[in-house]
């Protein structure tokens, strides 16, 4: 088969299979997830061929929108390097989650919508990964918004569930925004929207810093809409109201990925963007890693606390992006990433479907003995997240941390803080959910899940370990090579065992509640309370305006007003035709003599 065939079917794959489900067999629970199974699988083992094949940059072009010297749009799959990288990413993870959702998903009664808009999904985050351009990357931005509606909101019985979509894609259309405002800006600065054709302009056009500079910041805003940087966060914790594997996919690989993923991809536009622009990306970042690690330390659902860790991780990405000289350190700790945090996500999920559907980490305990090839698995996941030695974390996550050091000791020690806190709230959970004594009859009955979804877990086990070695790595990114200073690793080797003694020494024994209780960080930094707040009194005031243009310009000038002038030029014709012949001579005389006195007078 043509190799310039590869990036097509990949992509396609996933959208035969979710309209062969929705179409064909909507009824057909195993042939459902035999269909998506396939798909993800021939994408996943055509995303190796391209990896492991020669080089191939961009497969052929088709034209698409093309105004002659105003706009041309191609369509184009590109497969350099970054996004073959990304293909391995998104199809390896996608087609181990969606093997594990045929063990989590049985006897869901909608388990043909569930894989139908798993595909969905797929097929738009692997268009943003092939896009050679920004409108094509916008359509399939907005689709994987789409895509993530249907999957967080798959139980829209739950009041829960329904309002955790509506705010996923509402509050992600805000950061579109901006992105749809920076792409024209972009556009018309350079006349051009694919991205090499951006790149070789910005040279030869002459720009004014500043317009630059705010284009390249709205185009930041896609970012921290998708990938949850403060203060466009607060959906992401809510969206686990959906099924676990999504929460897996969406968190590793999918959606808030792709904030990444772009500005990885825009790398070159942000290296020629003034200073100012890659300094307000760090500092987002920053705040946002050290921020989300205060929130997850004393939440107590378990994938509320993986999902607060994505975030913080997400911010180490976003720093990675700004203070590094190459898009490859971040796109390293976003690949070592994924791994662990799908295994962890899934290590979540045996424990959820074990316990009946409880995700309350007070109400487990005890798992340890009965669940020990997932306690295995979630160690392993810990290790890899809080940058334990010999651990894929420890790499990535240094080399960010070695970069943000280089570029300001301010952002350096947050990260840091960052990591000790990341060590303290994930020992925190294994702690609870697997040592002391068993708190709950759920908890007393577990048993280990079935092979379809621990077989998953003992795969991603490998990667979460491995996938940061040099000899692994130097496969897939080409990173700088230098002396990291030792303060680096002191201070992160000192943020590990703070974060784990300190857990330690408060959870180890299995307490029966959380001893420590900060209600600042239980209640999110109240940043949710405030956007309820701020919604109320904007939805109150537009409230208090509809009812005052509905009452006074609609009713009172519109209909009303319509209706009363209607009715004064009837009164007045009718004063005007009384049907009196004196008015009517009168009324003829007064016109005569008015006629004659202009035409005399004037």
């Amino acid at each position: 088969m043509d190799p310039q065939l590869f990036p097509w079917l990949i992509l396609f794959a996933p959208l035969a299979a979710s309209a062969l489900i929705l179409f064909l067999l909507p009824r057909a629970n195993v042939a459902a997830g035999a269909v998506g199974i396939l798909a993800s699988g021939l994408a996943c083992f055509l995303s190796w061929k391209i990896f492991l094949g020669p080089a191939l940059e961009v497969s052929a072009q088709i034209p698409w929108l093309e105004i002659p010297g105003v706009f041309s749009v191609p369509i184009a799959l590109v497969t350099d390097n970054l996004s073959r990288v990304m293909l391995v990413v998104v199809t390896t993870i996608a087609t181990l989650v969606f093997i594990y959702s045929a063990g989590y998903m049985r006897g869901d009664e909608g388990i043909p919508r569930y894989y139908a808009s798993l595909c969905l999904f797929l097929f738009s985050m692997l268009g943003i990964v092939l896009a050679g351009n920004f409108v094509m990357m916008f359509i399939f931005w907005e689709l994987v918004g789409v895509s993530s509606y249907l999957l967080i909101g798959h139980y829209f019985r739950k009041d829960s569930a329904a309002d955790a979509a509506k705010q996923a894609f509402l509050v992600n259309r805000v950061g579109d925004f901006g992105f749809m405002l920076g792409i024209l800006m972009l556009w018309l600065a350079t006349g051009s929207v694919v991205f090499s054709g951006i790149e070789e302009a910005l040279p030869s056009v002459t720009l004014h810093p500043a317009y630059l500079a705010a284009a390249c910041l709205l185009v930041f805003c896609g970012t921290i809409g998708k990938s949850a940087q403060m203060p466009l966060h607060v959906w992401l914790p809510n969206s686990m109201e959906g099924p676990t594997p999504v929460s897996s996919l969406l968190h590793a690989a999918t959606m808030v990925a792709a904030g990444v993923y772009m500005l990885a991809r825009i790398f070159p536009i942000l290296l020629a963007a003034p200073e100012i622009v890659r300094e307000v990306i760090m500092w987002v970042g920053a705040i946002t890693c050290f921020a989300a690690g205060l929130m997850a330390t004393q939440q107590d659902d378990i994938k509320r606390i993986l999902a607060y860790s994505t975030i913080s991780q997400l911010g180490y990405m976003v720093v990675g992006i700004a203070v590094s000289p190459v898009n490859d350190v971040a796109m390293f700790h976003l690949f070592t990433h994924a791994f662990f945090k799908c295994m962890l996500f899934l290590c979540a999920g045996s424990v959820i479907i074990a316990l009946h559907h409880e995700q309350d980490i007070w109400k487990m305990g005890g798992l340890l003995g009965r669940m020990p090839l997932t306690a295995l698995c979630l160690v392993a996941g810990t290790l890899a997240l809080a940058g334990a030695p010999g651990f894929s974390g420890y790499y990535s996550k240094d080399l960010i941390v070695a970069y943000a050091h280089g570029a300001n000791s301010a952002v350096f020690w947050i990260t840091v803080g960052a990591a000790l806190l990341t060590s303290f709230y994930m020992f925190r959970l294994f702690f609870v959910v697997f040592m002391g004594k068993v708190r709950s009859d759920h908890a007393e009955h577990a048993k280990q899940s079935p092979a379809v979804m621990t077989v998953p877990l003992l795969l991603l086990a490998i990667p979460s370990i491995a996938a940061g070695y040099p000899s692994v790595a130097g496969h897939f990114f080409k990173l700088p090579h230098g002396e990291v200073p030792h303060i680096v690793h002191y201070a992160l080797l000192a943020a590990l065992g703070g974060g784990f003694l300190l857990a330690a020494a408060l959870y180890a024994r299995g307490p029966a509640k959380d001893p420590v209780r900060i209600p600042f960080f239980a209640n999110r930094l109240y940043i949710d309370n405030l956007y309820d707040w701020l919604v109320a009194k904007v939805q109150g005031g537009l409230a208090v305006l509809g009812s005052w243009f509905d009452r006074w310009i609609v009713d009172g000038l519109i209909v009303t007003g319509a209706a009363r002038t209607v009715w004064a030029a009837g009164y007045v014709m009718r004063l005007l035709q009384p049907g009196n012949l004196q008015a009517y001579a009168f009324f003829l005389s007064a016109g005569v003599l008015l006629v004659l006195y202009l035409l005399v007078f004037r």
